[in-house]
């Protein structure tokens, strides 16, 4: 009979040819570190590069590990991650970037959190650039004012954050590496497919709060995300209009837009204000 996969990691690869080889090999080398065995779910999601050539060879080279799903066309992030996520068996979901990296002591971190406390529902790294500078991943639930300052801002915000020393509840982290307990994504359902490209990650990260669960953000595991940032390149690149339509929808969905207080006062254990 075979054994349940300790961990489901679930990768998007779009145009990733720089970095889906090494995303799978931390993974090997972090799993590898865990008794049980565990799996990788691939699916690519309409690449043009070489990242579909990557992904089958991966698949072949590792075939009681390695799975992957292929699209024709880029279906987003959400229905794409959806169709790896319901093939994932593991007692835990990693949702990870293929730009991201993390190894085992990060992943141990994670997952210790998880079992020692069930009210935790999602819990992110620390993520860092290759370069070793830190790299902005949690804030507060957006709010017009907000995402203006940060259209404007971003660079000079990052600029100034430094990580916390201990672990904290967050509004949300981004979607470049999650760890989740099956029970939670099976209460909090898939992502949400109206929306294409972003901001997919703030919405479930609602819906998590909004269940019950706690978002919680841990410092000493540190994960390495080499941020393609595609909403940063341009103002008005198409990536970049697809998150502003997402965000409307995402103030429409949740019933606010002005004050983050009207959104997080229907939460069963609403996050500090620090978010």
């Amino acid at each position: 009979m075979n054994k349940v996969p300790l961990f489901s990691a679930v990768i998007l690869s779009f145009n990733s040819a720089r970095y889906i080889e090494t995303c799978v090999a931390s993974l090997l080398a972090a799993f590898a570190a865990f008794e049980q065995p565990s799996e990788i779910l691939i699916f690519d999601n309409g690449s043009v590069d070489n990242s579909r050539a990557l992904v089958s060879a991966l698949v072949d080279r590792y075939p009681d590990v390695v799975k992957a799903l292929y699209a024709d066309t880029n279906l987003g992030t959400t229905v794409s991650r959806n169709r790896a996520m319901a093939m994932a068996g593991g007692k835990f979901l990693l949702i990870l970037d293929s730009d991201a990296t993390i190894d085992s002591a990060a992943l141990g971190i994670l997952k210790a959190a998880l079992e020692a406390d069930s009210s935790i529902g999602l819990a992110a790294p620390q993520l860092r650039y290759p370069d070793g500078r830190f790299q902005l991943s949690t804030d507060q639930f957006p709010t017009v004012a907000r995402k203006i300052r940060r259209l404007f801002t971003l660079k000079s915000m990052e600029g100034a954050a430094q990580p916390r020393d201990a672990p904290s509840d967050v509004d949300y982290a981004i979607s470049a590496c999650w760890l989740l307990p099956r029970a939670v994504v099976e209460r909090v359902g898939p992502l949400d497919e109206k929306i294409f490209y972003s901001p997919e990650d703030v919405d479930y990260c609602v819906r998590v709060w909004l269940a019950g669960y706690r978002i919680v953000y841990l410092p000493t595991a540190v994960a390495i995300h080499d941020a393609q940032e595609l909403s940063r390149r341009a103002k008005f690149f198409r990536f970049t209009l697809s998150h502003a339509g997402g965000l409307v929808y995402l103030f429409r969905k949740h019933h606010y837009a002005f004050t983050r207080s009207a959104l997080v006062r229907r939460f069963p254990r609403p996050p500090a204000s620090n978010g």
